[in-house]
């Protein structure tokens, strides 16, 4: 028995198995960089859906609240400025538009309780429903989504995935962040002074 040929068969068979789990890391990594991307296409598609839905309810809103313009235009100026962020994928630029577009929300409902015909309103009223039934729904998507990142974020970091990540420019995503102000308690005195 020659030990050089066992020796290359040793070597070959360990170079085999490793490029092996290197393929096998490179295809894990890839399939978590994915998820990030579906996660943040299902959060995309509802704000796509509310972006829809805004202009309906202000245009409903503007008919009966006439001495809320301020109101209205901080709520279509806010919506404006999460498809801006959404279009670009800026998850900072995102987060400050959608704690903005929510707090304009939430001050535009809490006037519609001072306009009776308003809350009466059919059109107004499935339009409340179904904004709050996309904002849950962002919430929830936004909590899978963050999930995601984290999971690529970590894998991307860890040995010896990082060694993968590296040589192949996997980055890190970013989470998708509301600021301190969204968390916050309304005061609910000040929506209605």
């Amino acid at each position: 028995m020659d030990w050089s040929n066992v020796v290359m068969l040793v070597v070959g068979a360990g170079l085999v198995v490793a490029v092996v789990y290197a393929i096998t890391l490179y295809n894990q990594l890839v399939a978590v960089k994915h998820g990030v991307t579906q996660a943040w296409s299902n959060i995309d598609v509802l704000l796509r859906q509310r972006h829809e839905e805004l202009p309906k309810l202000v245009e409903t809103c503007r008919q009966y609240m006439q001495y809320e313009q301020a109101t209205l235009e901080r709520v279509i100026s806010a919506r404006n400025a999460v498809s801006q962020a959404r279009d670009s994928s800026d998850m900072k630029q995102l987060g400050r538009a959608e704690t903005a577009l929510r707090s304009g929300l939430g001050q535009l409902f809490a006037l519609a309780e001072n306009y009776p015909q308003l809350q009466a309103n059919s059109s107004f009223q499935h339009l409340q429903q179904r904004i709050s039934g996309l904002e849950n729904g962002i919430a929830d998507r936004r909590e899978l989504y963050n999930a995601a990142v984290n999971i690529n974020n970590v894998r991307i970091e860890q040995f010896p995935d990082v060694l993968i990540a590296r040589l192949f420019h996997f980055p890190p995503a970013e989470l998708l962040r509301f600021s301190e102000a969204e968390k916050a308690d309304v005061d609910l005195r000040q929506l209605f002074s």
